[in-house]
């Protein structure tokens, strides 16, 4: 198993790249799917998606809703551009209560080897959105996420 690998670039970017051992494809449907991405997009253990809306074509909606039983946070957007099984471009923000301002996201899906690299661009709108972001551990949410993705995939090989 790999784990995510997390880089700033610039001023307010964050790179995440993540190797699956997948193709593209079914790791880009793990990513679209609304009954997919509830399975595995949970962040840490305890945590359910009870609703998720994901219209995967251009100016199509995306609302995550996540919870612990006791607390929660969604997620709203839109998807700006789509290229199935290689590329997907969005706009999110999340509310926490408020909504924090756009956080735009390109997703790729590589082929590498047998398996799939993906790379998620985030262009936050100032330095001091991305630090806030980075401090929420958002990375240790990802990863649990990914790690369960990893066991879905190789579950359907």
């Amino acid at each position: 198993m790999t784990r995510l690998e997390l880089k700033t670039e610039g001023e307010a970017g964050v790179i995440v790249t993540r190797r699956f051992a997948a193709p593209p494809a079914q790791v880009y449907r793990a990513h679209v799917e609304p009954a997919l991405l509830q399975r595995w997009c949970t962040g840490p253990d305890g945590w359910t998606m009870p609703v998720c809306i994901s219209e995967p074509n251009p100016g199509g909606r995306i609302r995550f809703e996540w919870s612990d039983g006791t607390a929660g946070f969604f997620l709203t957007g839109e998807y700006l551009e789509i290229d199935p099984g290689r590329r997907i471009v969005h706009v999110e923000r999340m509310h926490l209560p408020d909504p924090t301002p756009d956080n735009r996201v390109t997703t790729t899906f590589a082929p590498d080897g047998t398996g799939t690299l993906l790379r998620l661009v985030m262009q936050l709108p100032s330095a001091e959105a991305r630090a806030a972001m980075l401090a929420t551990g958002m990375d240790e949410g990802m990863e649990a996420s990914y790690a369960r993705l990893e066991a879905q995939l190789e579950d359907a090989a």
